[in-house]
């Protein structure tokens, strides 16, 4: 038997979707096979310098969403703030490492018997940017990721050039648009019925996912 899905959407200059990785870890961790996590990328800082000077130009431009992203990551010990993030290194797009990731998701499902990377190469990307300070839309950035990690970056590039890559973020963005996803990150569940977005708990998260495990029948309406 299928078990059921979680769809996990998120953008990996998303300050949020840094911060929650831990509850999707934790979800892996407290259901194990008993979820299906789906995770995929949708597009909020496709045109970030854009979207950063025009969203914050009457609120200190670039420093001011620094030091609103300070604020943020203040209330997550888990995760940390570079100084530089949008004040000195800003990044042009996350599409880019977007296509990367899916380039590395594509090899782990060609290759199950072999160490995945895709969740630890999603991880990299986002403490690389919001931790450490370099610029993830950076061609030799990721590539040096791809290296920290073990990662064939050759095999990564030829999923790249061919396209295949791209066609997979693209299926992305089209399933978002289905879904109606409206940001960063968002949850869905119990086939799109159910979705959480946002800086939402993990107990919220835990609820809902026990709830659709409880199998309610097609008259029975879910409780949460």
């Amino acid at each position: 038997m299928t078990p059921p899905k979680l769809i996990y959407f998120s953008d990996v200059l998303c300050i949020w979707a840094y911060a929650a990785q831990i509850r999707l870890d934790e979800v892996a961790d407290q259901f194990g096979d008993q979820i299906w996590v789906s995770e995929h990328f949708c597009s909020v800082f496709g045109d970030a310098h854009s979207k950063v000077a025009e969203k914050w130009k009457d609120r200190g431009g670039f420093d001011g969403f620094n030091a609103h992203l300070a604020e943020v990551a203040s209330g997550f010990p888990h995760i940390k703030l570079n100084k530089d993030v949008w004040r000195n290194v800003r990044p042009q797009t996350s599409t880019s490492a977007h296509v990367f990731l899916k380039a590395v998701q594509i090899i782990d499902k060609e290759t199950p018997s072999e160490t995945a990377f895709f969740q630890a190469a999603t991880w990299a990307i986002r403490s690389a940017f919001f931790e450490h300070g370099r610029d993830i839309s950076d061609w030799d950035v990721r590539r040096q990721i791809a290296n920290d990690l073990d990662m064939d970056f050759e095999r990564i590039e030829s999923k790249i050039k061919s396209s295949e890559a791209i066609s997979a973020l693209d299926a992305d963005h089209k399933l978002s648009h289905e879904l109606g996803i409206i940001g960063s990150p968002t949850f869905v569940m119990n086939q799109a019925r159910q979705k959480l977005y946002g800086n939402v708990g993990y107990l919220l998260i835990k609820a809902n996912l026990e709830e659709m495990l409880r199998n309610p029948t097609a008259d029975e309406a879910s409780w949460c």
